[in-house]
């Protein structure tokens, strides 16, 4: 029966246990005093996609991953470094997913053709049912 309570003690303990002690990032939820570069960054942080809750981007979501991130871009935009490599970082640390906006890799080229082939085959068929309705 202890070893049951202890069990189940040590279960119902483990979120508590997972809290962050970490404090957050400096500049997750606090602007850049220059509105331009500011700008600058939070038109990047639009096009990120949070990894966390993978529906928002950063500049919108609440999570500590995309606290971090932000901060991230921030530092490197105070730094001097433009959105493009900043982007181009983020990609290759994370991802093709991790941003918004879509790649144009060979290896994609069917899933951008896939659509208008279906579409072409549909109006080839409706054609062809046409066609068979006038002749009978």
């Amino acid at each position: 029966m202890r070893t049951l309570l202890a069990f189940l003690a040590l279960i119902l303990s483990t979120p508590i246990l997972a809290q962050s002690a970490l404090p957050p990032a400096p500049y997750a939820d606090r602007q850049i005093s220059d509105p331009v570069l500011e700008r600058k960054a939070k038109a990047l942080m639009e096009t990120i996609r949070c990894l966390t809750c993978q529906s928002q981007s950063i500049a919108d979501s609440n999570a500590s991953m995309a606290g971090d991130m932000r901060s991230q871009i921030r530092e490197r935009i105070m730094a001097g470094e433009q959105p493009e490599h900043i982007r181009a970082w983020l990609i290759e640390r994370y991802g093709d997913w991790v941003s918004y906006e879509p790649t144009a890799d060979p290896v994609l080229w069917p899933l951008w053709g896939a659509p208008l082939l279906l579409i072409g085959l549909g109006l080839l068929l409706l054609r062809g049912r046409i066609k068979r309705r006038r002749r009978q």
